[in-house]
Order: C-alpha cells, then structure tokens, then sequence
C-alpha cells in the first residue's frame, strides 16, 4: 500500500455522486457556518518533493534529542535499552505489523499463540499465575489494577506511595475522578514509603506500591504486605521488570497484581509511546482480569489451539456494568517484548539488570565525589538514583543538553526540593567511557 493515494477528477466526481452532492464544499454541509473559516488558508506557494524533504531536514537538525547526537542517562519509567536486530526483523514482519485484536481464532492461530506466550513471560517476570494480553501502557496498568482490587475489597479508599510514578498518579487521580475512588497519597520518607497505621474507621481498600520506586529507591514490600494482611486490603505492586532479573518478584513479596511498563522490552524510546502495559495477578482474579486473556485448548480434530476465553467481545461496551472497559490492547508491543524475552532468556534478563546496576552504582559513586553533589535519600537503590544538586536541576540539564548528553530527569515540584534535584539512570547500552564522559560534563555543569 502507498503512503500517498491521490483522487483524480473522475474519481471525485463519482464519489460525490455516489453521496448525491454537487460538490466538495457539501461535504462540510453540516459543519455550521459560524465556525467555518471564511478565507482562503494561508499556505505557502506550492514546493516540489525535494525542496520539502531539503527543508524538513533542516528542521531536524535543530532537535538535540537524537541518538546520535546526545548519549541517555534519562529513565523514569522510559529506559535506553538495547534493541537488537533480531527483535526488529521478527516484530518487523507483516503478520504482526498489521494484526489487530484476534477474535476470529480459525484465522490468527498464529498471533494468539505469540500472545499466550507473552502471557506466560508476563506471569514468569511478576511471579502471579494470571498475565492479561496486555494494555496501553504502565499507567493505564495500574488504574486497572486499582479498578480491579477496589472490586475484589469492596472499599474504594486507595492509599497509593508517592514513590510510584507520578504521572501513573495523575493518570488514576483522573481516572478516580470518574470512578468515585478516594486516591491518598502517603509520603516517603528518606525514599521509602513511610505507611500509616490504617485504624480500624475506614481501612484502605487497595495499597499500591513501586519497586523499585520512581527515585530508584529498593522498598520492602513485606510491610506494605503487612499492612494489607492487618487491613484486608489488596496489594498492587508497580514493578521494573528488568529489575526481576536481580530482585524477588512480586509474586514472591504477596502482590494481589502487578503491574509494569513494558517499553523496556523490544520498544525503542518514542517520546511517550506506544508502549505496553504489562498486567497480572492472581488465580483468585482471573474473572476480574481487563482486557483480553489467551487461552490454550484442543480444535475438534484434537490439535492444539489457541482462543480469547473467559470473557465476551461485548462485555468491554456494557458501561457501568463491565469488569472493564478495556477494548483492545497493544498486541504488536506484546509480541515484540515476547520476542525480546525470549531471545534473552532468564541468563540474558540476569545479564542485562546486572549491567544496569554495575553502570548505576559507578556512575553514582563518581557524581557523590563532586563538590555539592549529594544523594536525595540513602535507601538503597538498583539502576537509578536521584541526587541533590548545588545548581537548579533545569539548569544542570540545559548545560549537559549542550555537552551532549540527556542528563536525567528533574525531580521538579513532584518531591520536596525536586527543583535542585534530577533522577539519572544507567542501562546495559551505556559504556564505562560514556559514563566517565557524563561525570566530566555533570562536574562543570554543577559549577554555581
């Protein structure tokens, strides 16, 4: 198919005869006249082919944010990592670039199996049994998750930690906003998560909690698993899933669900999507479960096959009534992350968490040697970290913009004192002399 389908005059007269009208403009009949504009657009004159592509690249050139021109050493949820050709040339083909949502199981045997083993890689990463053929992206995860327990407790009081995400947080308070939940946010406290007694008045419904957090802090779960057990909560763990490469996993912590963001797996950065939302949880709620669910069975003739079970097509449009209305998912980025954690394996996800960790803990240990440089908080920390700075952080990343690096993120309005602090993260992709390079830079960036 060609990316530009022009209409000759013979074709547009058809179609306007077709429609019964007389001309183009009748198209835009019921558009009312009070907003129409009433000139002519004022475009530039026309410009051959070349002469655009010449000007567009032109443009191109004044954008930093380029792979090769500015080296990362930002995450927060989006990571830099390597995304080898094989992924590329797999996820790349025809099958799976133009697949949609696999109703019609006699025809896309094929794309519902690469899901259901998605699925499996998806259960196997968060240690639950029960893994969703994915959703939008991390954020949208965990508003469906809370959804969920908020069901599964019957209490709508959602106590989430300021160390998740705090866009996921914006995303659920506006999601809440519809669906009546009551979203607290409970501090942190030298970067962990610093959980209030629940009393015995109101008990929260569902405890949500990130590990490691948004400041790359490493959280003990078993006191918020404490305090679900004590409250009759649900737990919900917003997880790195590269991080299950050295970490225990959710499941293993007592997670009701678990959710991820799972661009880390196959999706190159792309300036917030599309990316994948990576969901699970337990046997007990698999009849909660959004979206869809793959699942393996036998045809008529006894062979193995593959179908959307457990729930309708039409169960995603009944409103208020629905377990959710998720109606579609991110198959093309399930497939791909399948295709990357299957081409890792267990010894590769080891291998890949292990360089992040190794890369962060140098790299930090060399930017706390600077004059001024000072850790946001002491809990431990795996592949990213946040520091304080002797500089505003938006100051320390227009210089490092201009060094040649994307310093990190900063910290901002979202946590006390972020306006001088900034998150740094290090990943497989980044070298020793790429590091050493980024603390020379951060040493004259930091300089008052």
């Amino acid at each position: 198919m060609g990316t530009y389908t022009p209409h000759t005059d013979d074709e547009i007269a058809d179609m306007l005869a077709f429609l019964g009208l007389e001309a183009l403009d009748d198209l835009f009949a019921a558009v009312p006249e009070a907003i129409r504009l009433q000139r002519r657009l004022e475009l530039a004159d026309g410009a051959g082919e070349p002469d655009v592509l010449a000007h567009l690249a032109e443009l191109a050139e004044a954008n930093l944010a380029r792979a090769d021109r500015m080296t990362c050493f930002a995450g927060g949820g989006a990571y830099d990592h390597e995304v080898p050709h094989v992924t590329r040339a797999l996820a790349g083909r025809s099958e799976f670039v133009t697949s949609y949502t696999p109703y019609q199981p006699e025809v896309a045997q094929g794309v519902l199996q690469a899901v259901f083993e998605y699925q499996t890689m998806v259960a196997r990463l968060s240690g639950l049994p029960i893994s969703n053929a994915s959703l939008y992206d991390g954020a949208a995860a965990l508003v469906e998750a809370v959804n969920l327990a908020v069901a599964a407790a019957g209490r709508a009081r959602v106590w989430v930690s300021a160390g998740v995400h705090p866009h996921w947080r914006q995303v659920l308070a506006t999601a809440a906003a519809g669906t009546g939940h009551r979203v607290e946010t409970v501090p942190l406290a030298d970067g962990v998560t610093a959980w209030p007694d629940p009393g015995t008045d109101e008990p929260p419904g569902v405890v949500a909690v990130a590990l490691p957090n948004y400041l790359g802090c490493l959280e003990d779960l078993s006191a918020a698993r404490r305090l679900c057990d004590v409250s009759g909560a649900q737990l919900v763990v917003a997880f790195d899933p590269v991080s299950v490469g050295l970490l225990r996993s959710p499941g293993e912590w007592g997670a009701d669900v678990a959710v991820a963001e799972g661009q880390p797996f196959g999706t190159a950065l792309g300036f917030g999507g599309p990316y994948l939302g990576l969901f699970a949880t337990t046997q007990a709620h698999v009849r909660r479960l959004p979206g869809r669910l793959v699942g393996e069975t036998v045809d008529v003739d006894g062979r193995r096959a593959y179908v959307t079970t457990l729930r309708a097509r039409e169960q995603d449009i009944r409103r208020e009534k629905a377990t959710s209305n998720v109606c579609t998912n991110q198959t093309l980025m399930a497939v791909t992350a399948a295709i990357q954690l299957a081409w890792l394996g267990t010894s590769g996800l080891v291998e890949v968490a292990t360089r992040c960790a190794q890369g962060a803990h140098y790299a930090r240990d060399a930017l706390l040697a600077l004059d001024g440089v000072e850790p946001y908080a002491s809990a431990p920390v795996l592949r990213e970290f946040a520091l304080r700075l002797p500089v505003a952080a938006d100051l320390l990343v227009e210089r490092m913009a201009e060094a040649g690096f994307l310093a990190g993120i900063a910290l901002g309005e979202h946590y006390p004192g972020g306006s001088h602090a900034v998150l740094v993260t290090v990943t497989e992709r980044r070298t020793r002399r790429e590091i050493d390079a980024y603390v020379a830079a951060f040493a004259d960036a930091v300089r008052p």
